[in-house]
């Protein structure tokens, strides 16, 4: 078979694993991260929101690489107004650049595939994604979707992730092979 074909069996199988892993009723937050930079953590993401789509998913692909973002190159969309513009006004309680939730949800070519990029880049990402303003939007998107999958910036690289993980139902963690090691 193709190198294509494989790529695809993969992201099935990877699919397959996670619906089974995670059993609960409703919407399901997971969350991807790596443990350092370059080790494909954006491309394994975005294919896996693809893959669920494709499936007849409901989903939604949000960007939470605060420092980095990089969804919005694949998929020809402005990073900005995104998740930070949106979840900003909550935050900072600015009301004078309020974000509606339509202007950062992106339909994509993919059917049941929708992206939130990350939006202007903050000057404290991990409270951000650790504040009550993000807790309450995961909660209130839930009620539109059957998986958000979220691309976070590696773990042992800065703190980001953490506050999210906490909110996930699963946590897919990347790594390159040849690449990352484990102490025998």
């Amino acid at each position: 078979p193709s190198t294509k074909f494989k790529v695809e069996e993969a992201y099935k199988s990877i699919r397959a694993n996670i619906m089974f892993s995670v059993m609960k009723k409703g919407c399901k937050t997971i969350v991807v991260t790596s443990s350092v930079a370059g080790e494909g953590k954006t491309t394994t993401t975005i294919n896996l929101a693809i893959t669920f789509a494709q499936a007849g998913q409901k989903v939604l692909l949000i960007d939470s690489d605060l420092r980095k973002p990089k969804i919005h190159h694949y998929f020809g969309i402005p990073n900005a107004p995104g998740l930070t513009n949106y979840l900003g006004s909550s935050v900072f309680n600015s009301t004078s650049d309020k974000v509606d939730l339509f202007e950062v949800i992106h339909p994509t070519e993919f059917e049941n595939l929708s992206v939130i990029c990350s939006g202007t880049i903050p000057p404290n990402p991990a409270e951000l994604l650790g504040s009550e303003p993000m807790e309450s939007f995961l909660r209130e998107i839930s009620n539109d979707f059957d998986y958000i999958i979220i691309d976070t910036p590696p773990i042992n690289i800065v703190s980001d992730a953490l506050p999210l993980i906490k909110e996930s139902d699963g946590v897919v963690l990347v790594v390159r092979y040849n690449q990352s090691t484990h102490p025998e």
